[in-house]
Parts: C-alpha cells; sequence; structure tokens
C-alpha cells in the first residue's frame, strides 16, 4: 500500500548555549496543521520523547547469528580433510603432504587477497546502517494537535508495540500559531540525538511548521517528496490497536517502583523455558501481585491496592517489551494498566503529569498486531447504518474528542449507536480511543480512505474464520488445562458440513499441535499455517475469555 508524502524541507533541531530550537516538517499533502510554542517542560518531553524512540526502533524478533566467515573457513578447509580421510598408503603420504602445504599456502593467499574485500564490505553495510537509518522507520511518526492537547504515535519495527506520547498544552507556553488536524512529521534517527540536547537551562522552541502550507506554490525546490510502499501489516497493525483501545479491559494502578521492581527480576533473570509470562493476581482490597513464570517468582506490590469488583487471574507475554518504560520511572507519578484479558494486548499508561505515554503491547512478541488480532470482532456491534455514521464523524470534526454520552446527548442517539459507530470509525483509523482520558479523539490515519477490505484481514483463511465468528458458527466442545499445555476442541458448520476441529497451545500461547477434517489441512498440515477452522475457534476461545 502506498502512501505519498511532500514535506517543506527536513525536520531539524539547532541548539546554541542559549536555545534550542525544534522545526518539524509535516506532510503538506494533508490539511494544514501546525503548532509554534516554546516549551515549558524540557526535561519531561525529553525523556518523554526518548522513550517514544525506543518504540520507533524496537525490534525483538529472532536474530539469527552471522555465520558467514564460519562457512568460508570450512569451505577453505573442505578439501584438506577429505584428502585426510583418503590417506591409505605410506607411499602416498609425502606427495599428499607436498600437495597440502601447496594448497594451504595458496589458500593463505586467497585470504590476503580477499580479507580487504570482506573488510571493506563489512564496513560498507555499517555505514548503510548509520548513514540509511532512516530507512528503518517504515512510517513517519503521526503527530495531531488537538484543542486541549498535541501527541504523537509510532508502532516498533516488530510491529508488536505501539507508542503514543499526549502533551497538554501546559507542557508549552507563548503558543502562537496553532491549527489542530494530524500529519505526518519528518524524523530521522539525528533528530533523536539532538533532542538529547534539550536542557532546562536553554529556551526550547517547538514547531510544527506552517511555512510549508503557505508557500506550496513557490520554492518547489525546498519540498521533500516521498512515496513509501506500506506493508499491509503496518497500517493493520494501526487499526487493530485502535480498535483493541474501545474494547472493555481490567485496569488497574502501580506505583513506579513497582515497575521497577518487575524489571529488576527480568534484568537478572534469563529464562530457558516456557511459559514466559507474568501471572497478575488481582483480589478486591489486597495488594496486587504478579507472578514471573517459569519461576514463579513473585512480585508484591504493597503501594498497589486492587480496587476491582472481582478477582482475576489474567497472563501476558512478550514481557521484556516492558522495559521501554525504563527512562519513564524516575519522573511518572503512577502508571495505569489496562489488560484485555490473557493472552491478549495490554497497554501500560505512565502519567507524568502533564503528559501521558501510553505503551500498547500485543498478546506476545511474535504475534503483532497485524496477526491473529481481529478485535473488530470482539468491538460493541449494533445497527449503524451509513448516515449515522457520518453523522457521529462530522460532529467529531467539530468538537474534536467527545464520549459517547455527550455525543448521544447532541445528536439525541442511543449511547449503543453511538459506541457501535464509533468503534467503526476506529476500525477505519479517523477516531482513536484516548485511554488516559477515557474520550474519543478525531486522528484521520491517512489523508486517503483506506481499503479497509484489503486490510482486515492477511488472508482468505482469517477473513473465511471471522465469518464464521460473526455469524456464531463456531461451538467448543471441550476444554483441558494441563501443566504443559491448553487442548481446545470444537464444531466449526462450514457451507452445510460440520468440522471437527481440534488445537492445542503450549503455555506460551502458542500453536503446538491441531487436527482438522478439512481438505486444506489433509493436503498441507499446519506447513502453511492453521487451516481457517483452526483460527476460528482460536478467535472464537479468545472472544469469549
Amino acid at each position: 500500500m502506498q502512501f505519498d508524502y511532500k514535506y517543506f524541507g527536513q525536520s531539524n533541531v539547532s541548539s546554541d548555549a542559549k536555545q534550542t530550537q525544534m522545526n518539524f516538517a509535516p506532510d503538506t499533502l494533508r490539511s494544514p496543521t501546525y503548532f509554534v510554542a516554546d516549551l515549558a517542560q524540557n526535561i519531561l518531553f525529553r525523556e518523554a520523547m526518548g522513550a517514544l524512540h525506543d518504540v520507533v526502533v524496537a525490534d525483538l524478533r529472532f536474530q539469527p547469528k552471522n555465520r558467514e566467515e564460519y562457512f568460508q573457513w570450512l569451505e577453505q578447509e573442505e578439501s584438506n580433510y577429505l584428502a585426510q580421510s583418503a590417506i591409505g598408503k605410506n607411499e602416498n603420504q609425502l606427495q599428499l603432504d607436498a600437495v597440502g602445504k601447496e594448497l594451504f599456502a595458496l589458500r593463505k593467499q586467497q585470504n590476503n587477497l580477499l580479507t580487504p574485500y570482506y573488510k571493506a564490505q563489512n564496513a560498507y553495510f555499517k555505514y548503510l546502517y548509520k548513514n540509511d537509518y532512516n530507512a528503518w522507520f517504515v512510517l513517519d511518526p503521526v503527530i495531531t494537535v488537538h484543542p486541549d492537547q498535541v501527541f504523537f504515535e509510532c508502532f516498533s519495527q516488530d510491529e508488536s508495540s505501539y507508542g503514543k506520547l499526549s502533551c497538554n498544552l501546559d507542557v508549552f507556553k507563548n503558543i502562537t500559531d496553532f491549527e489542530c488536524g494530524t500529519t505526518n512529521i519528518d524524523y530521522s534517527a539525528e533528530l533523536y540525538n539532538e533532542f538529547q540536547k534539550i536542557r532546562d537551562y536553554k529556551d526550547t522552541q517547538f514547531k510544527i511548521d506552517p511555512t510549508g502550507f503557505d508557500v506550496q506554490t513557490q520554492h518547489e525546490e525546498k519540498y521533500n517528496e516521498q512515496k513509501i510502499d506500506l506493508p499491509d501489516s503496518w497500517v493493520r497493525g494501526f487499526l487493530q490497536v485502535s480498535s483493541a483501545m474501545t474494547l472493555p479491559m481490567v485496569s488497574f494502578e502501580l506505583h513506579p517502583m513497582d515497575i521497577h521492581n518487575f524489571l529488576f527480576v527480568l534484568k537478572r533473570q534469563k529464562e530457558d523455558q516456557g511459559p514466559r509470562s507474568i501471572r497478575f493476581e488481582l483480589t478486591l482490597g489486597q495488594p496486587i501481585k504478579a507472578v514471573f513464570e517459569p519461576w514463579n517468582h513473585e512480585v508484591i506490590c504493597k503501594r498497589s491496592i486492587y480496587k476491582g469488583a472481582d478477582p482475576r487471574e489474567i497472563r501476558i507475554w512478550g514481557r521484556r517489551r516492558l522495559m521501554i518504560l525504563e527512562r519513564l520511572i524516575p519522573i511518572a507519578k503512577k502508571f495505569t494498566v489496562n489488560l484485555l484479558g490473557t493472552g491478549l494486548p495490554s497497554f501500560f499508561i505512565a502519567d507524568l503529569g502533564d503528559l501521558s505515554f501510553t505503551l500498547g503491547l500485543s498478546g506476545w512478541t511474535a504475534n503483532d498486531w497485524s496477526k491473529m488480532s481481529n478485535f473488530d470482532l470482539m468491538a460493541p456491534r449494533a445497527e449503524v447504518d451509513s448516515q449515522t455514521i457520518s453523522l457521529v464523524y462530522n460532529e467529531m470534526k467539530k468538537v474534536w474528542f467527545s464520549n459517547a454520552n455527550a455525543l448521544g446527548r447532541t445528536l439525541q442517539l442511543e449511547k449503543s449507536v453511538i459506541t457501535s459507530a464509533l468503534s467503526l470509525l476506529a476500525q477505519s483509523g479517523k477516531v482513536i480511543f484516548d485511554l488516559a482520558n477515557n474520550v474519543y479523539r478525531l486522528r484521520e490515519l491517512s489523508q486517503e480512505p483506506l481499503p479497509l477490505d484489503q486490510l482486515r484481514f492477511e488472508n482468505e483463511r482469517e477473513k473465511n474464520a471471522s465469518r464464521y465468528v460473526q455469524h456464531k458458527l463456531v461451538k467448543i466442545k471441550n476444554k483441558k488445562t494441563n501443566q504443559e499445555s491448553i487442548e481446545i476442541s470444537g464444531t466449526i458448520m462450514d457451507s452445510g458440513n460440520t468440522f471437527e476441529t481440534l488445537i492445542e497451545l503450549d503455555l506460551d500461547q502458542r500453536l503446538i499441535k491441531a487436527n482438522c477434517h478439512c481438505h486444506f489441512y489433509n493436503v498441507n498440515k499446519l506447513s502453511k499455517g492453521p487451516c481457517e477452522h483452526m483460527i476460528a475457534l482460536r478467535l472464537f476461545e479468545g472472544s469469549i475469555k
């Protein structure tokens, strides 16, 4: 999916002994969005932007070792091994030794000739990594200006972590130019390095440059046009985050030292087997307990009391991504944790006073936001016609942010209709739910309408699986849990046929065994992934947790 950007120049930060100027270049192809002010809380902003950068560059996918040099050595030694193994008679020993020495000399000469090449090649790749590092940023961060705050959004490289930094207007002073809207900003690694030079004793100007919108018919040579072909999974992940944040969650607060203790446990120990999860044990009126598996190491959060209605036990995976929050611990007042359920996404919100930082994590690291994450299936649903959706959308464009009750009173519609309309708008990338303030906010992910039919599913099997769940064609017959796995069996009605399906998950919620009577499974087994009936069974089981 191609996105077109047109920046007036490039974002830059200039600094001297007295002041720092941050100048962000917005996308001039979108509706004019700009903001010019001075920073009033320099250090908080610097540290929060640092945490946002940690989200952008995060990549916890498996990285295989580079064994190129070993294979080159092995290839050189192979002939020696063969020659040595072929020695059978004493009279050939001298001849073989002579040939071996000659071959060794040739190999050494070859190595001396090629070593500068390999060193230059390695240096070149390192140069590309450092100097073309911006290629790692698949999509420039999204920035939105609202009447009460400015917020940034971004995704990690492995697409499993979402970051959102919200800045109330009290973070700024001397606000001059101001126009609400959403735009992409030109962002680079060099820009992040300049952020680290922000100091309290320097005046710092924050500027989403309005100049580019004023001179679009002049100075065309100054415009930086980019065409980026984004993978559908990236955009799909953003939409699934928006959908997930609209769902009901279990919420509780943690003291910053509790997060510090979590990270302390993770730094001191390295797991070599599953489950690699944190098990939250929540009991009304009792301190929150976090159990780190597989060591069963308990961290009792005595400063944090659970105030929910019912006792709960929820597991989350991909816990090492919480290291992103480490930089915020010294400046945070509290952390609010929102959990969708076991094996489902979680959101950690750092309260930084006039700033808030939201870290959204997918169910586990290997399962990014775009895979097996159809949270739109779990969102509130009611029959909403396109006219009602348009009515709600136009009202949001007037007020910029609101909640379902206020919109219902203004439009004289039932809350369930408003909620369903907002959920559909969130799924299409037009609004986002602000967990920190419990309101919906207008945020258009793209200046052009997104191809939702193309983005909603990764393949045809996911599309069919969601149809089975929507039409209530999935039934769970049995669910067995033992010390090593969870086994779920059920039936799926497909075109008048009933398919008996079984899936088995390990303690890290990974599919380890499955069986189905359908043609796809009989031909491919699991070599091409699970069949649509297995996906439907897992989706349905997750939706009723």
